[in-house]
């Protein structure tokens, strides 16, 4: 005979004891402990990745002042360092493009979504998200794809340092993925708080 675990659950102003079986209970409990970890977990590497981002900026500024001065004061330009920076900055756009969407920095238009009550901006803010997170999931894809493609052709840009062409798609790939798991936790955000402010107008 299964064991049923009793909870509150609210109906209305009031809240009813509702009786469920206890592996529900654990299961859930323990889903909600993993989701937080995870969140924990994936917190951090979006912030590794800004560090990481933050590393090479310095690099490339301090690498094209040098390039000035190399090229324009002492007549002796590299390689390297032009073709190195434009890599640099894809780079450090597709790092911190999820950190940028964790804080919600990313340009948006608001002035209607500020005109509108808050039940409708959650309702608009979950389909935004929702079509972001549809276009990363398809970015992430393509950029896997055309990474692989390009690690097993062995392909170099055709450039003086011919630097292999996976290493520079890989990194929209991972900026991709970043991104699409955050638009996923956003989506979710959205929907809690469209939760929220139903049960707030219910309770009214």
């Amino acid at each position: 005979m299964n064991k049923l675990a009793g909870i509150d659950a609210p109906l209305g102003n009031t809240l009813v004891r509702v009786h469920i079986p206890w592996y529900l209970v654990t299961w859930s409990r323990k889903s909600m402990k993993f989701l937080m970890k995870a969140s924990i977990i994936f917190d951090r590497i979006i912030d590794l990745t800004v560090i990481l981002a933050a590393i090479l900026l310095i690099f490339v500024t301090l690498s094209v002042g040098a390039e000035v001065v190399l090229r324009y004061l002492l007549g002796r330009p590299t390689v390297w360092v032009v073709e190195i920076a434009g890599y640099t900055l894809l780079y450090i756009t597709f790092l911190v493009v999820a950190w940028v969407q964790r804080r919600e920095g990313h340009v948006k238009t608001d002035l209607v979504l500020n005109r509108l009550n808050p039940m409708v901006q959650s309702v608009v803010n979950v389909i935004t998200s929702l079509i972001c997170t549809i276009v990363c999931f398809i970015l992430t894809w393509y950029g896997a794809k055309t990474a692989w493609y390009f690690f097993q052709a062995g392909y170099p840009t055709p450039t003086p340092l011919r630097i292999p062409k996976f290493i520079i798609v890989a990194i929209i790939f991972v900026g991709s993925l970043l991104l699409f798991i955050q638009f996923l936790r956003t989506t979710y955000g959205s929907l809690e708080a469209g939760k929220n402010h139903w049960r707030r107008k219910r309770s009214i």
